[in-house]
């Protein structure tokens, strides 16, 4: 059996570094605004909308 001799990545490198940090950028935020006291429903509204705010930032400073 052969292996692919034109092996890409799944995704590249920049890609998932930005992915990786919004990640966690949205499970800290979730995290904190759960421990400050929001429902659960608003804990996961603000880790969503803080990952995908980061998400353009992030993409201009990760070059």
């Amino acid at each position: 059996m052969t292996s692919p001799q034109n092996t890409q990545p799944f995704l590249p490198l920049r890609t998932a570094v930005v992915l990786l940090i919004v990640f966690v950028i949205g499970v800290v935020m979730g995290t904190l605004a759960g421990l400050a006291g929001a429902p659960v429903a608003g804990a996961v509204a603000a880790g969503l909308t803080s990952a995908g705010a980061t998400v353009p930032v992030l993409c201009t400073l990760i070059r």
